[in-house]
Order: structure tokens, then sequence, then C-alpha cells
């Protein structure tokens, strides 16, 4: 179960905000939640995009300067056995 929030609208804001949940079939507060989730997750994708892409351009560099040890600090066993994209 989610946490009650309560935020302050401009009447205007909250009237429009009302009409378009109507036309979604939602309430004001699943409007709300489903607008702050979605761009939750549009954040959180574009970061790991961004990530991603760093880590492809850098890879070889990476590799370069600090070797194979993907794991340091875990013993030589369980490094050696551990899968290479498990990081």
């Amino acid at each position: 179960m989610g946490k009650q929030t309560n935020i302050r609208l401009d009447e205007g804001v909250k009237a429009a905000a009302e009409e378009r949940a109507k036309r979604r079939g939602l309430s004001l507060q699943g409007y709300v939640a489903d607008l702050i989730e979605q761009d939750v997750k549009e954040s959180r994708a574009a970061f790991m995009a961004g990530a991603s892409a760093f880590l492809a351009a850098y890879a070889d560099r990476f590799e370069a300067e600090f070797g194979e040890d993907r794991y340091p600090g875990l013993p030589a066993g369980q490094a050696e056995t551990a899968p290479r994209d498990a990081a």
C-alpha cells in the first residue's frame, strides 16, 4: 500500500487536472500518481541508458587500467566462478 502525500495546486490547475483525470477514467489521485510514476520511470530509464553508453565507451580503458579483477576483495575461488556480468 502506498503512502499518502498532500500537494497544493492552484484552483485552475486542479480543475484542469481533474478534467484530464476524468477523461482517462481516473481519480485526481490516480492521475497524479500515474504522472509521478511515469516521470520517475523515464528518469531512471534515461539514467540507465546514459550509464550503459558510458560503460560501453570506456570499457576498454577500464579494462586496461584495472585488468580482470572484477570482484576485488572476493576470495580467488569465488571470483573465478562468478559470472563476468554479475557485478
